[in-house]
């Protein structure tokens, strides 16, 4: 039952998330918040991780949540569920790409697929800020109380205007995944 739940939750997530890897984000947080699979924190590191690895982000995040509730077996089987609704997809469009290629309607769908796949990006950049850099220390009522964390917009602004400096600008983007890491590490210190 684990696995066919894993494929259903990786399924939707894959079937609506329109836009790449950070249009799960959304999904995998209301995945996380119903299943109890991983929490918001988890969360974040996944996408730090997932960021930082080769392949597609989403097939990452799917991959390593399936292996942590499940195993390898549930690794392949979150995975595959990601990546079926995109495969089908195919099959159907290359089916009757050729009927419709001029079609005008299939290019007001894409074209309204635009903003939806950009509002689901900007929710999950929201997301990753607010789980980064905010800790909620109360909620009473409809007051929430936050506070900001400014170690890592420290490191945010720091690495920002360091990628905007000429000199440094040539570094090979693995020295920047490797300087994050281990200003991560040494923040979690």
């Amino acid at each position: 039952m684990l696995y066919l739940r894993l494929f259903y939750e990786f399924f939707k997530a894959g079937l609506f998330a329109v836009g790449g890897g950070l249009a799960t984000v959304p999904f995998l947080t209301d995945m996380g918040a119903s299943t109890g699979w991983f929490t918001n924190a988890e969360l974040a590191n996944m996408i730090a991780i997932s960021e930082s690895t080769p392949g597609p982000m989403g097939v990452n995040m799917a991959t390593y949540v399936g292996f942590e509730v499940g195993g390898v077996l549930g690794a392949v089987v979150a995975t595959l569920g990601l990546v079926c609704p995109s495969i089908i997809i195919i099959i159907i469009i290359a089916a009757f790409l050729e009927k419709f290629r001029s079609s005008k309607y299939v290019e007001y769908v894409f074209y309204g697929l635009r903003p939806a796949s950009t509002g689901l990006i900007a929710a999950a950049c929201w997301g990753v800020v607010t789980i980064s850099l905010l800790t909620v220390l109360s909620t009473e009522g409809a007051v929430v109380t936050f506070s900001l964390n400014w170690q890592l917009l420290l490191l945010a602004a720091v690495v920002y205007a360091c990628t905007h400096l000429e000199r440094l600008k040539k570094l090979h983007p693995i020295i920047w995944i490797a300087l994050s890491a281990a200003a991560g590490v040494i923040f979690q210190l």
